[in-house]
């Protein structure tokens, strides 16, 4: 997603999106402005937002992944299985497992908690978990 961005795109739609959005996504793109699937936009502006928090600009030394890796990552993350994962974004187990390999060798991580780490410190999903502290 990043490196689409990177060298200029103006829209990204992912496979997913109904027919319907693709008529507004040329329209926006031919007036000029830049049109995203709300799934890719929600992950740009979380990933720009977390940036801003952290005083940090984009992270040149991460690894780029390709959207469908992105995608694969999100879902491996929210604990889906391969099965599910396969289902969700209509493509093969097979397909889905060497996405997975692909993600654990260029980011050099080898267990799905890794996994869901580098998602969450990507901003690829959001850590919902609260810790709290009782004072004794």
């Amino acid at each position: 997603m990043e490196q689409v961005i990177a060298w200029g795109a103006s829209g990204y739609l992912i496979k997913q999106s109904s027919g319907e959005v693709l008529p507004k996504a040329i329209q926006e793109v031919y007036e000029g402005k830049l049109f995203f699937s709300p799934s890719i936009a929600r992950r740009i502006h979380t990933r720009e937002q977390r940036q801003r928090e952290r005083g940090t600009p984009h992270t040149k030394g991460s690894v780029p992944l390709s959207s469908r890796e992105v995608e694969v990552l999100q879902l491996i993350a929210e604990g889906k299985a391969n099965k599910e994962t396969a289902a969700e974004l209509g493509i093969s187990i097979k397909t889905v497992e060497k996405h997975r390999q692909n993600l654990m060798e260029k980011l050099n991580i080898h267990d799905t908690a890794g996994l869901t780490r580098h998602a969450i410190a990507e901003g690829i999903i959001e850590c919902s978990v609260r810790i709290t502290i009782l004072a004794p």
